[in-house]
């Protein structure tokens, strides 16, 4: 197996989403730094978790194609499976669409649990 499908998991200067991000499918080793800075703004969203708990996985169909497909798939604890998905010519751009719709689906997620948004929960925390 490669370090793609298994990224390093607690070495030093290893960001958050290093250790999370797993990459297949039209993705290559050396495609990892540009995909780790074009997700960086994912961080923040999902480090509230344990990242040994978090898995995010990263695909590309008919890249370098008229219409390349990513497909952004999280699995946090405690959460169903997320998946975002976007399509354009740019590869940058249908991956910082994926990167947008998967943050507001896990804020979606984030709302339904917040007591002032969830009735049952509510009457629990009173």
């Amino acid at each position: 197996m490669s370090e793609i499908e298994n990224p390093p998991t607690g070495s030093p200067g290893t960001t958050f989403l290093d250790r999370v991000l797993h990459l297949s499918g039209g993705f290559a080793s050396t495609d990892r730094r540009w995909v780790l800075d074009a997700l960086a703004g994912l961080e923040p969203h999902l480090s509230r978790w344990d990242p040994a708990a978090v898995q995010l996985f990263l695909s590309v169909q008919h890249r370098d194609g008229k219409e390349q497909q990513v497909t952004l798939r999280a699995e946090l604890p405690g959460y169903p499976p997320t998946v975002a998905k976007a399509a354009d010519r740019d590869l940058n751009r249908a991956l910082a669409e994926a990167k947008r719709e998967l943050v507001q689906q896990i804020e979606d997620e984030k709302k339904k649990r917040e007591p002032k948004n969830n009735r049952l929960l509510r009457k629990k925390t009173s």
